[in-house]
């Protein structure tokens, strides 16, 4: 355990711990770090040393491929072999 959670040796880090992208007032250089919640909005140390300030900035994520064709026609809900929703496919009435 690691202060309440499990940790993982091989990944070297508590399981279920959330990743936070920092953004450099100063030049817009991004970090990712994990941090637990708690800790999300306090302050972070320059990993280069040069006393820049960070601040959180929201995560954003994008899909490409050949799944994209198909979000349109599906209403925006993809299946494979198991429904995107995290249901069996076809049980969420959407494929």
């Amino acid at each position: 355990m690691y202060g309440g959670r499990d940790f993982d040796a091989a990944l070297g880090y508590p399981l279920g711990m959330p990743i936070y992208e920092y953004e450099s007032v100063e030049d817009g250089e991004v970090i990712e770090l994990l941090r637990s919640m708690k800790d999300a909005d306090a302050p972070v140390e320059d990993p280069a040393g040069r006393g820049r300030t960070f601040r959180r900035r929201m995560s954003v994520f994008g899909v490409a491929g050949a799944a994209e064709a198909s979000l349109s026609s599906a209403g925006g809900h993809v299946h494979s072999a198991g429904c995107g929703c995290g249901k069996p496919m076809g049980s969420c009435g959407l494929g």
